[in-house]
């Protein structure tokens, strides 16, 4: 089966994520628009979802698919830790979701993913196409439809070894712009993840516009 491009393309569209490793651990954020080609579907959609306290990721493309390659990876996670003690690594996690892409590539999962997190104190980033290929992120990367614009700002802005707290800010001002300049991009708010040693926090707008503003 050939996918059809015209389809992929439209359902690749529609959002910005965005990654970022830092001196302190990682940092992962999104938009929270969702779209049917030129409309509007929801102003909430959550592209930012928890796997484990050291473990996260991004989504974009089809929701379904996304949705569905969530409750796996937090099932594996689950089996995993019961014979092992401990929760997936990000690079694991990240191996495991190209198997399953991979093994499904004639009928694809039409998703973009970043996974990010912590292993051993050391942050860890990577991003997966919906055929099961998969980089290791050693600074940032960003998805979706207003990635262009986003990895923009970002590329001219990151600094190697930064801290999370600046991770955060550079993700805020990076979806802002890609909010401001692509259409399929926007929404009610935006989610900001942090993972560290200390585990896996999420900011909403008042704690971001906090941050951003110094407060």
């Amino acid at each position: 089966m050939k996918v059809d491009a015209d389809m992929y393309n439209k359902m690749m569209k529609g959002t910005t994520t965005v990654g970022i490793v830092c001196s302190d651990g990682v940092v992962l954020g999104a938009d929270s628009r969702s779209t049917m080609d030129t409309f509007i579907a929801s102003g909430e959609a959550r592209k930012v979802f928890r796997i484990d306290g050291n473990l996260a990721m991004t989504i974009a493309g089809g929701v379904g698919d996304a949705q569905e390659l969530i409750r796996i990876i937090r099932a594996q996670n689950e089996i995993y830790k019961m014979n092992e003690g401990r929760p997936l690594s990000p690079k694991s996690a990240t191996s495991l979701l190209s198997i399953i892409l991979q093994e499904n590539k004639m009928m694809p999962f039409i998703v973009q993913l970043i996974v990010g997190g912590i292993n051993g104190g050391d942050a860890q980033l990577y991003s997966l196409d919906p055929f099961g290929g998969f980089q290791e992120e050693t600074r940032f990367t960003s998805t979706g439809s207003g990635s262009p614009t986003a990895l923009g700002y970002i590329e001219e802005s990151y600094r190697k070894g930064m801290p999370t707290k600046d991770g955060i800010r550079l993700a805020v001002r990076a979806l802002t712009i890609a909010m401001k300049r692509d259409s399929a991009t926007g929404g009610d708010k935006m989610i900001v993840a942090v993972i560290t040693k200390s585990g896996y926090t999420e900011y909403g707008e008042k704690d971001l516009d906090k941050i951003v503003s110094g407060k």
